[in-house]
């Protein structure tokens, strides 16, 4: 099989191409290399498997992707992993935002009609094109918020509510999918993910939150808490996207065309205050704390309903958030010296991606 990664340096677009290509399948790459550890993860990449193909570059040049699918027409699947994925970001600099994320999806997108319009096309979204849910009802516990009504979170029903301009981005790129494949009948699938965390994961204070407060526990360095520290989250382990991925490629006519909400679900859910009591048994210490007020588009609480994934795909997350955090964890400690250069806190994207298993 032939897959073609965009972002294939970043955080998870790094273990997928990890994951691929310890199963023989012939891996193409495409990064610009301008986020927080993409360096870092080529270079493992490349030390692991000489055979990956490798192209520099960004999904902002139409061209570009036109060439290379042109030149690829027979790739089975597309993960477009590539993309602005900070909150933060977009609210500094929106224009970069856009033309990344919405424009550059448009530019692939059009590639693949034109050149290989049966691929298989996988686009990974976000919690975040369901805006702030100020309508939905929440309440207020000891270490976390929950929602009142949702028991099983949010499902794909959920109205769309773009809020911020990451949001408003990465959600017309969403629908730009939805669009081509009704229109053109491509086929596509799309994940709408909450947070996903895991090995190699370059977390920065922008995005990859859970990789950031374990990088800053493991070298004693303070963090930054926007708001009451109560934000809770479902949380999906690299390890579980990738059998996702691989229940999709096994069930590509049956699941071609749909939408799924995908993130650890109602079992797999974790407070900012909860990691940080988390990180102070793993460590012997606590994290020092700045507060700051809220953050524009922060959800309180978000948890994604994944029963669609789990009725059909077949698949659940199984790495709780106490393993999950831990394996960071040791991963980090095992390699902080590719942290102590420290990870500057404003830039736009996190890479991450999975090595204890080839480390150890």
């Amino acid at each position: 099989m032939k897959v073609f990664i965009t972002g294939g340096a970043g955080f998870v677009g790094s273990n997928v191409a990890n994951y691929f290509a310890i199963k023989r399948h012939e891996v193409l790459i495409l990064d610009n290399l301008s986020a927080s550890g993409a360096k870092l993860n080529l270079d493992w990449l490349r030390g692991n498997h000489p055979g990956l193909q490798f192209w520099e570059g960004d999904i902002r040049q139409a061209e570009l992707l036109d060439l290379l699918l042109e030149q690829h027409p027979d790739v089975d699947v597309i993960l477009h992993f590539a993309a602005c994925a900070s909150t933060p970001a977009s609210i500094r600099n929106p224009r970069t935002d856009f033309e990344t994320n919405a424009l550059g999806t448009l530019n692939l997108l059009e590639a693949v009609r034109r050149r290989c319009p049966g691929t298989l096309f996988i686009f990974p979204s976000t919690h975040k094109v369901y805006g702030a849910l100020d309508n939905v009802p929440i309440i207020e516990k000891r270490s976390r918020w929950e929602f009142r009504h949702l028991p099983r979170g949010v499902s794909e029903e959920q109205p769309l509510h773009f809020h911020s301009p990451h949001a408003c981005s990465k959600g017309a790129a969403d629908q730009y999918v939805r669009a081509y494949t009704r229109t053109y009948g491509l086929r596509t699938v799309i994940l709408r993910q909450s947070s996903t965390y895991g090995l190699r994961q370059f977390g920065t204070e922008d995005h990859g939150w859970i990789a950031w407060f374990t990088i800053a526990a493991v070298l004693g360095k303070p963090v930054t808490i926007y708001g009451d520290g109560k934000q809770m989250r479902d949380i999906l382990f690299i390890d579980d996207l990738l059998a996702l991925l691989d229940r999709i490629l096994e069930m590509r006519d049956e699941v071609a065309g749909k939408v799924y909400n995908v993130g650890g679900g109602k079992r797999n859910t974790l407070s900012v205050r909860e990691l940080l009591h988390l990180l102070r048994e793993l460590t012997g210490r606590d994290v020092e704390i700045n507060l700051a007020q809220w953050r524009p588009g922060d959800q309180p609480v978000y948890v994604s309903d994944i029963t669609r994934a789990e009725e059909d795909l077949q698949w659940e997350p199984r790495v709780s958030p106490r393993r999950g955090v831990s394996r960071l964890y040791e991963w980090v400690m095992d390699y902080r010296h590719l942290f102590d250069g420290a990870t500057p806190p404003h830039q736009h994207s996190s890479q991450d991606s999975q090595e204890r298993r080839k480390a150890r």
